[in-house]
């Protein structure tokens, strides 16, 4: 069985996906931004927008049933390698007890000129 939910943000309907889906025991969420309410969270704070695309992506995994101990994999995408650091260590704020594997890329822009980091998350629940 697969569940596919979204949150309502702005361009989940305009471009054709889901925040979260759910197969099986694999949980995966769509690029989650610092948008909240349509607009751009923490402008010019990577950190910040780290921790706020983190926590949007926490709250979707939530919803099919998976909390921080289940990702297993995280990509994030920032728009200058100057955010790294920060950006690296808002990832470790949340994540550095669960340890999953992680990737991190320097991207030419993102759909908001305010937004610095883009960030997805994979979980993993076995069956039981």
């Amino acid at each position: 069985m697969v569940t596919r939910l979204g949150s309502g943000g702005p361009w989940e309907a305009l471009y054709g996906y889901s925040r979260v889906v759910r197969a099986g025991s694999l949980a995966i969420t769509a690029g989650c931004t610092s948008t909240v309410d349509g607009r751009v969270a923490h402008a010019g704070d990577a950190a910040a927008q780290t921790a706020q695309a983190i926590r949007i992506g926490l709250d979707a995994l939530a919803e099919v049933g998976a909390g921080p101990g289940d990702v297993v994999r995280t990509r994030m995408y920032v728009t200058d390698r100057i955010y790294a650091d920060e950006v690296g260590r808002a990832h470790n704020a949340v994540f550095g007890p669960v340890r999953p594997v992680a990737t991190m890329v320097v991207v030419a822009g993102l759909i908001d000129p305010d937004l610095l980091v883009e960030v997805e998350l994979e979980a993993y629940l076995p069956a039981g």
